[in-house]
């Protein structure tokens, strides 16, 4: 019998580099051939050959509520059959724009855009000319997208500014971009007394899914906040991926730390492509037309994708939602665990809210040098065997994973037990 996936992957590869339009997509860290999908119901997905699988990506986040959520499909073909786009204002933007402000903390005023990428280049360039500073600080493990600026490794000594990390981009742009661990208090303490007064924003995920599920240490955070004010710096919040996913109220309600910016993603859009940044209402006031800082897009606010949107947030403010949706997430981490340590094997699981976070390590990492110590060989093999069993998790040692509303015990319990089987074969 052919291979359909196979078939589409060398067929691919003949047009778009590398086969895939996104590069953890082409499945080069774990091996393997990836797997084209052509639809998906609820929590499961089927692929070209037609087979069936428990998805825990979730198109990386998007899909809390699980795919083609009925509510979601009815709002996108309302709004499609009114227009694609129209370059111009509709009242669904100031829903949106009114819905973000209502619900997130701190979040006064809103720009939509197209990608959790044009958020977050946008968001730092605002806080340049807020501040009319020029550094910023990232912090290693974290991706805030493929903006220059942000394609980063940190600088040959402690303190250094940072190196490019991406073939194209031209050293100049990076010389502005300090790189610390994340969750080091002490370094982030040295940064900010060496150079304080340069430091136009920090920038992270406030809980990492980009080098796998970070939490972040309470008092480091409490401490960015405080270096920040003190400073006068602008504290950004990367909530592309934490946003609506961690809580109700993303990362900031979890914590309770304030930002002042906050960038969005995914679950906004749920499954189209919707992104946004806002915070402060004076610094975002220095947006054009109102300030100097100039930010545009064609199809930012595009009517299709913001009705997508507007049908999640409203679906996912439902009574005992985020009650639901981590239980059934702590289940599945607390299932593995069990069954990775009935086989011997050097296993943690991580939850918070709808993500979750598998490391090949008896203890949950709290730093990018900890998630580069797992195993990633051993992983590799869990995924393939998962995915044989018909288990999708994310083809990377180093992405969080995700479980949405639709996922209900059966599918948990399956999945548990397919992971029975697979530790059992991993060896102590």
């Amino acid at each position: 019998m052919s291979d359909r996936n196979q078939e589409l992957f060398e067929r691919a590869q003949r047009s778009i580099p590398g086969g895939v339009n996104s590069p953890v997509r082409a499945f080069r860290s774990v091996g393997g051939t990836p797997r084209f999908f052509t639809r998906g119901q609820g929590p499961r997905l089927w692929d070209a050959n037609g087979k069936e699988y428990t998805d825990y990506v979730g198109s990386w986040g998007p899909a809390i509520l699980g795919h083609a959520h009925p509510g979601t499909i009815r709002a996108v073909q309302d709004a499609a059959v009114g227009g694609l786009s129209f370059g111009a204002p509709t009242e669904g933007e100031i829903q949106m724009a009114e819905t973000l402000c209502r619900l997130v903390p701190n979040m006064e005023m809103v720009r939509l855009v197209s990608s959790g990428t044009e958020a977050t280049m946008s968001a730092i360039r605002l806080a340049r000319g807020f501040t009319g500073r020029d550094a910023i600080v990232k912090f290693e493990g974290c991706y805030h997208g493929h903006a220059d600026s942000l394609l980063v490794k940190a600088g040959s000594g402690l303190l250094t500014f940072g190196n490019p990390s991406s073939g194209g981009v031209p050293a100049d742009f990076t010389k502005h971009t300090l790189v610390l661990d994340y969750n080091d208090l002490e370094q982030l303490e040295a940064a900010f007394k060496a150079h304080g007064e340069r430091i136009a924003a920090v920038i992270l995920e406030p809980v990492v899914g980009n080098m796998n599920l970070i939490r972040p240490q309470p008092a480091f955070l409490k401490a960015l906040r405080e270096l920040c004010t003190r400073h006068g710096s602008v504290l950004i919040f990367d909530e592309v991926m934490t946003g609506f996913r961690v809580g109700p109220k993303g990362a900031q309600g979890l914590f309770g730390i304030d930002a002042d910016l906050i960038t969005l993603g995914k679950v906004i859009g749920g499954g189209m492509p919707v992104g946004a940044f806002g915070g402060k209402r004076e610094i975002m006031q220095q947006i054009a037309p109102l300030g100097p800082v100039y930010q545009a897009g064609t199809l930012s606010g595009n009517p299709v994708a913001v009705a997508a949107g507007l049908a999640t947030l409203e679906a996912i403010q439902a009574p005992d939602f985020y009650t639901k949706l981590g239980v059934q997430t702590q289940s599945l981490v607390d299932g593995l665990v069990r069954a990775a340590r009935t086989a011997g094997v050097a296993f943690s699981a991580e939850a918070v809210g709808g993500m979750f976070g598998l490391y090949f390590s008896e203890a949950v990492p709290t730093s990018f040098a900890e998630v580069m110590g797992c195993d990633r060989e051993r992983f590799n093999r869990f995924f393939h065997a998962m995915l044989d069993a018909g288990h999708y998790f994310a083809p990377s040692a180093f992405e969080a994973g995700f479980v949405s509303a639709a996922h209900g015990e059966a599918e948990i319990a399956a999945t548990v037990a397919a992971a029975e089987k697979v530790f059992a074969t991993l060896g102590a």
